[in-house]
C-alpha cells in the first residue's frame, strides 16, 4: 500500500518537473471588423493538450458605477504609495518574466483608410515603415498592413503564439515574493479587492 502511495506521489512530481521544463504555450487570435471584435485565447500544456479556452465577445454584461470608478481612483493610489519602494524590485522581476517568454509566431494585418485618399496613402507609408523596423527585429514577427480607399476604416486580424517557460521563473519568483516590500504590496492589493 506504501509503495503504491509512493509511486502516485513520484508520477505527480515527474509530470510537474516535465510541466516546468516543457513549458506552457499561450495561444491568442482575434479578429476586428468594424465594432466588432473576436478571438480566441488558448492556454496549452506540454504545448499540445488544451487547458484553458476563453472566446470573447463574452455574454457577460459589465455594468460600471461612478462610486465604483471613485473607489478604484483612491485604491489605485494608495496601491501605488505601497508599489513605490518596491519600483525595482519589480522591474528586475519583469525582465525576468520577459526572459522566460519565447515568441513562436505573432502574424498580424492591419487594414487602414481614412476619407482622404492622399492621407491614407501618408499614413500607410508610415505604418509600413515602422513595421518594417519591428519585422527585421525577429523572424517570427509578421506585421503586415494594406490600405484601404473605401472610407474610414481599421480593421484587423491575427495570430500570436508564446511559450513560457516557469522553471526560468521559479527562483526569480522567490526571490521577488521574499522582499518585505513586495509581500506589503501583496497585502495591499488583496485588502483593496
Amino acid at each position: 500500500m506504501l509503495n503504491i502511495l509512493g509511486m502516485i506521489i513520484l508520477i505527480i512530481i515527474l509530470f510537474i518537473i516535465i510541466l516546468l521544463i516543457i513549458g506552457i504555450k499561450i495561444s491568442f487570435e482575434y479578429n476586428k471588423k468594424g465594432s466588432e471584435v473576436k478571438g480566441c485565447l488558448k492556454i496549452l500544456i506540454f504545448k499540445k493538450i488544451k487547458v484553458y479556452t476563453y472566446n470573447f465577445p463574452s455574454s457577460d454584461d459589465d455594468e460600471d458605477d461612478e462610486k465604483e470608478d471613485e473607489e478604484k481612483d483612491r485604491n489605485i493610489k494608495e496601491l501605488f504609495e505601497l508599489a513605490k519602494p518596491c519600483f525595482e524590485d519589480i522591474k528586475a522581476y519583469l525582465k525576468s518574466i520577459l526572459n522566460s517568454i519565447e515568441i513562436t509566431k505573432i502574424k498580424n494585418h492591419l487594414i487602414f483608410g481614412m476619407t482622404s485618399y492622399a492621407d491614407t496613402g501618408k499614413y500607410i507609408g508610415i505604418i509600413w515603415g515602422v513595421m518594417a523596423v519591428i519585422n527585421s527585429f525577429n523572424k517570427k514577427l509578421q506585421l503586415s498592413a494594406e490600405p484601404s480607399f473605401s472610407g474610414s476604416i481599421l480593421d484587423a486580424f491575427g495570430e500570436n503564439e508564446f511559450d513560457i517557460y516557469p522553471l526560468k521563473l521559479l527562483i526569480p519568483t522567490i526571490r521577488f515574493i521574499s522582499k518585505k516590500e513586495v509581500r506589503m504590496l501583496i497585502r495591499g492589493v488583496r485588502d483593496a479587492r
